[in-house]
């Protein structure tokens, strides 16, 4: 089954906490590492070894606040930018749950990912420099 539709609460968190914090570069690499079907993009674990990373990891070495961490990378930025608590993230814990192994989240994920490029691109907001949290007015409480 490729198709797939994840509960409210993993959209929510992903356009309301995760995407406002991404830099286009860390959306650009998660894009490649998903349609690869990347190693270096793991589940069960915030980072084994870098490279190796989970979505929250492969992110966070995209931002200035993050990218000089190794494997806390993934925990600071979810907690210090996105404002999540990395035990609580629903996008991770779907992710763990279901693992990089599961082609219809890896489908779902890379289409969100896909389409908040367009977005940015279409918008004009692409290659903007980091803005705090505070400052996305559309980033609410999950």
């Amino acid at each position: 089954m490729l198709f797939m539709t994840p509960p409210k609460s993993v959209m929510d968190e992903l356009h309301h906490r995760w995407f406002p914090g991404a830099m286009d570069g860390a959306i650009d690499q998660v894009i490649r590492l998903i349609e690869a079907a990347s190693p270096l993009l793991i589940s069960g674990y915030f980072c084994k070894l870098p490279p190796q990373g989970c979505l929250a990891t492969q992110i966070a070495w995209h931002h200035p606040k993050t990218c000089h961490l190794n494997q806390d990378a993934g925990i600071v930025w979810l907690d210090r930018v996105a404002n999540l608590s990395p035990v609580t993230s629903h996008v991770l814990t779907f992710w763990d749950a279901r693992g990089s192994s599961d082609l219809a989240y890896r489908h779902f994920l890379l289409d969100q990912f896909k389409s908040e490029r367009a977005r940015r691109q279409a918008t004009g907001l692409a290659r903007l420099a980091f803005l705090a949290p505070y400052q996305y007015p559309e980033m609410k409480a999950c």
